[in-house]
């Protein structure tokens, strides 16, 4: 039975994590935080304090960035941007290690009347971070792009997380993109094993 952690700020604390969970864990052992990631460098943190829990984990699915770019003060996002990155870069080299999976679920947006986090921030450090992730071999879902599609639908009246119909949508995105890395892990063992058949009894 292969091991998903779910890692991530209320999106996933409050939101598609123990739907995703109850959706996998029939064929998966999963296993997530009780407690909010938060920040990229308090995720950093958990790291350490997780490592047994995430032992062993074939696939990691994790977000952060909400508490990031942040702006309670009118002076800039909580991390800067470049911070950020590199941050998050560090993140994923770590999960990298631990995990032969690992996807990163892009920031979420938030209604517009929400004051202290901004859209066209967010789309800014998704825009940031995504390519250096992906030259990390980090695997994306793209839970932006259909919540931006309807906000009002997908973002309840708090202004920032999931409505009902949003933990839905990123339910099924979650869950899907487990189930996919799962199969593709499953398909390259396969290819692995009848290359190594194949290879039996050939001249070297």
């Amino acid at each position: 039975m292969k091991k998903v952690v779910l890692l991530g700020d209320s999106i996933r604390l409050m939101g598609y994590g123990t739907p995703v969970e109850e959706a996998l864990k029939n064929e998966f052992e999963i296993w997530q935080p009780t407690e909010n990631c938060r920040f990229a460098q308090y995720t950093l943190r958990g790291l350490f304090d997780w490592r047994k829990e995430i032992e062993g984990a074939d696939i990691i699915h994790w977000n952060n960035g909400l508490w990031d770019i942040c702006n309670l003060f009118g002076d800039g996002p909580f991390t800067p941007k470049e911070q950020f990155v590199e941050e998050m870069v560090r993140l994923a080299t770590i999960m990298k290690q631990r995990a032969k999976t690992v996807i990163f679920a892009t920031i979420t947006p938030v209604r517009k009347e929400n004051i202290y986090n901004k859209n066209e921030v967010i789309a800014e450090y998704n825009n940031a971070v995504v390519p250096r992730l992906r030259e990390l071999g980090v695997e994306i879902n793209d839970l932006y792009t259909p919540i931006s599609s309807d906000i009002e639908r997908y973002i309840s009246n708090d202004l920032i997380h999931l409505s009902d119909e949003g933990i839905r949508l990123c339910t099924d995105m979650v869950e899907s993109s487990i189930r996919k890395a799962a199969n593709r892990q499953a398909e390259q063992k396969d290819l692995t094993k009848n290359a190594v058949g194949d290879a039996q009894g050939a001249p070297v």
